[in-house]
Order: structure tokens, then sequence, then C-alpha cells
């Protein structure tokens, strides 16, 4: 199913073609497109819905579940910055302090994605640090975003980065205190990934994630 909604996405957006060369589109354009059309349509949300990730989320967290309606999609050509693209080192309960802590986040490559095309990568037991600084009121940086020096908040954790190769149809899980980042593309594909999250639905919601995604909301 990825690789349908990828066709989808590509042939709606322009960004690139099917086999993933990038266009050149103008950004007005893309952004009416993406925000006014392909964010809160109904193809992305039933592939957000689909019953592989639903009920695996139900199964895991023995309960019913609840999806937030701010769901990201995220295209990458190699060099770019700006719509959807990148991320610094981060770890997402900063972003969901309004809900539960137990929300987990579900980055899903649209396509094969080597690691030179700038897959996610994570920073090995960082939970665990995470988890005991916020519980001794001690964490450094509360902000979204750590640092973009990723070999430097290896060396500051004693951890490594871990990064594979992920492929058509992989689902990657992730709490929201595991720190993770983008890696930059140096492949000549676009990228193309989304990140939803998924929790309980009779615990607590952050409402400020649930309205479409939008670069411009301030989260």
């Amino acid at each position: 199913m990825s690789n349908g909604f990828r066709e989808y996405y590509f042939g709606r957006t322009g960004v690139a073609d099917l086999e993933g060369r990038p266009r050149e589109v103008g950004r007005a354009e893309l952004r009416e497109v993406l925000f006014g059309e392909v964010v809160p349509g109904p193809e992305y949300d039933a592939f957000c819905r689909q019953a592989a990730l639903r009920d695996w989320f139900g199964w895991f967290f023995g309960a019913e579940t609840f999806l937030h309606r701010r769901k990201i999609i995220r295209h990458t050509a190699p060099g770019e910055n700006g719509i959807g693209t990148a991320t610094q080192a981060h770890y997402d309960l900063v972003y969901l302090r309004g809900g539960t802590d137990q929300v987990l986040s579900a980055w899903i490559p649209l396509g094969d994605c080597p690691v030179e095309r700038g897959g996610l990568t994570y920073l090995e037991g960082s939970h665990h640090r995470v988890l005991r600084e916020e519980a001794e009121g001690r964490l450094k940086r509360p902000a979204a975003s750590i640092t973009a020096d990723l070999p430097a908040l290896a060396e500051e954790y004693d951890a490594r980065w871990l990064v594979a190769d992920y492929a058509a149809g992989d689902v990657v899980i992730h709490t929201a205190r595991t720190v993770h980042a983008a890696l930059d593309n140096v492949d000549d594909r676009v990228r193309l990934s989304t990140d939803i999250r998924y929790q309980p639905v009779d615990l607590p919601v952050d409402q400020r994630w649930q309205s479409h995604w939008h670069d411009r909301d301030g989260l």
C-alpha cells in the first residue's frame, strides 16, 4: 500500500516522477496542493488507518487506539531545505506535552530508502537517559530540536547512531522519548516518508495535535 500512496503523492504534488527523480514545482502551488488537498485528503487518511497499522497498535497497547490527526509527510530531494524536509535531533515528547506520554510514533518510508537517501537514525538507548533526566528535572535541553551535530551528541550520550537501509513496506516504531534525526539525502532520488502517532483512546490527548498538519502551525 505504501507504493500506491507514493504514486498518488508524486503524481498529485509533482515534486518527483514515479521513479523518485526530483522535479521543479512552484512553492505556492505545492503548498496549496499539499496542505489543501493531500494532507486532509481521504487517500492519506486511509493509508494511516490501514488495518496493518491500526491492528498492530491495538495489539501492542491492548486497548482501542486513537490516531492523532496531525500527521506529517516529508519529501526531501538531495540538498533540499524547505517544506516538510529533514529534522534535527529531537525526541517527540517535547512536541506532545499536552497529552499522555504513552504515545508511539510510526515512521514509514514511502518507497525504498537506502541510507544515502536520508532515512531516520536513532540514538541507541537514548530513551533511558531522557526518561531519567526528565524525572530528575535536570534535562539540559527542553527545546524541540537538540542539535544538528549528530557525532557530538553521540559522544555526549556515549552511544551510537543506528541506521539501516529501509525498504517499501517497512515501519519503524519509536517511543516519545527516543532521540532521533533525519540524515541528509545525498542520493539522486527524492526521499518520501510519513510519521504518524497512535495512543490508547482512553488516555489524555494533546489537543494541539488534532488539526491537520501545516508547516506554519507552530508545532
